[in-house]
């Protein structure tokens, strides 16, 4: 029988699919079982939401009102402490959470700079802030946030979005190919378009100084740059990290804007875990995690980003930098973090 008190109501934003979601709430499922919670999981958009998001067919309104009107019968569930990821009612100001909220305690959880949707918006620019203030604590996945938070709560801690380093000791999926270099880039197809397809150009340049191809893990119909080799696969859990072991660095282009660099720098820690130097844009969390030509480079034009791929041909030098890598990828996992989680939550709702 579980005690009432240990019952831990989680409140995403997508179900498994979605990879916010996944990496931040249902990896960690096993962490807080072993730590005493019974954590019973509220995902608020259904995975059609999701999926018509990423085969580019916009937002649903359809499935975001029945979503909202699901999410208020959610909240009738009997748990008295909650882990939320950002807010629980997207468009709806903080006085209404809080209501609902009233006889909970809760705990925010953020992995983006989520404040940038509102702040155009009178009745809800500072609805993340007062949210902030009220809830037991605060977990940030990165400086930016921490430092953000740390001015609103007392209670906040600095949790990245951790991998399982278990899953990444394996074998390559595919082929490498004899004098060719083989760039990995991961993530979803709503960040392919917005992350990626913005630096076309860059990878052009790229493409015609060095020898070098891209593996895009993301899906497999996605549009590819002309004048860039590339192939696009489906990403999957199973697969993810057999094919980052099939390339020899991975990259993670971003703009300089106020979204990005509220970005988590997952990317790295994924390349880190599978041993992999990378080329990112010194925006962000990145800045944290590139030491420059120790574990991978922080290209800021295009001149830079050809230099890097050039100087990742070494065989030598990228073995140093995926040694360097892996030193780095404990201090980002869920072997690390899975205790110093749940520590911070049941301090949290004591």
């Amino acid at each position: 029988m579980v005690r009432h008190d240990a019952e831990l109501g989680i409140y995403t934003r997508y179900s498994e699919r979605g990879a916010s979601s996944r990496l931040r709430y249902f990896l960690s499922r096993k962490s807080f079982e072993e730590a005493g919670f019974a954590p019973v999981y509220h995902p608020l958009l259904k995975d059609e939401y999701l999926k018509r998001l990423y085969e580019g067919q916009g937002k649903s309104k359809r499935l975001f009102f029945e979503a909202m009107a699901s999410r208020l019968f959610q909240l009738a569930a009997p748990e008295k402490n909650l882990l939320i990821e950002y807010e629980l009612l997207p468009f709806f100001p903080a006085v209404a959470e809080l209501f609902l909220l009233r006889r909970k305690k809760f705990v925010l959880n953020f992995d983006d700079l989520v404040w940038e949707k509102y702040k155009n918006l009178p009745c809800l620019g500072h609805k993340y802030d007062t949210l902030i203030r009220k809830a037991s604590g605060v977990i940030a996945a990165n400086h930016l946030l921490y430092d953000r938070a740390e001015k609103l709560n007392k209670r906040v801690i600095l949790v990245p979005t951790a991998v399982d380093l278990e899953k990444y000791r394996t074998p390559p999926l595919l082929p490498k190919k004899e004098g060719v270099l083989r760039a990995a880039w991961i993530g979803t197809p709503v960040t392919y378009r917005a992350c990626f397809l913005p630096f076309a150009e860059i990878f052009k340049t790229v493409c015609r100084a060095c020898p070098v191809e891209f593996l895009i893990i993301a899906r497999a119909d996605l549009p590819a740059v002309d004048g860039v080799p590339m192939t696009c696969v489906d990403w999957s859990e199973e697969d993810e990290a057999k094919l980052l072991a099939s390339c020899d660095f991975g990259v993670m282009p971003l703009a300089d804007d106020d979204f990005s660099r509220g970005k988590s720098a997952y990317k790295l820690i994924q390349y880190a875990a599978a041993g992999l130097p990378a080329v990112a844009s010194p925006v962000g969390e990145n800045r944290f995690f590139i030491r420059e030509g120790i574990n991978g480079f922080s290209p800021a034009s295009p001149e830079e980003w050809v230099s890097a791929v050039k100087r990742l041909a070494d065989p030598h030098l990228r073995g140093e930098m995926s040694e360097e890598m892996r030193k780095v990828s404990y201090d980002h996992s869920l072997q690390k973090y899975g205790p110093i989680l749940t520590d911070f939550l049941k301090d949290c709702f004591a």
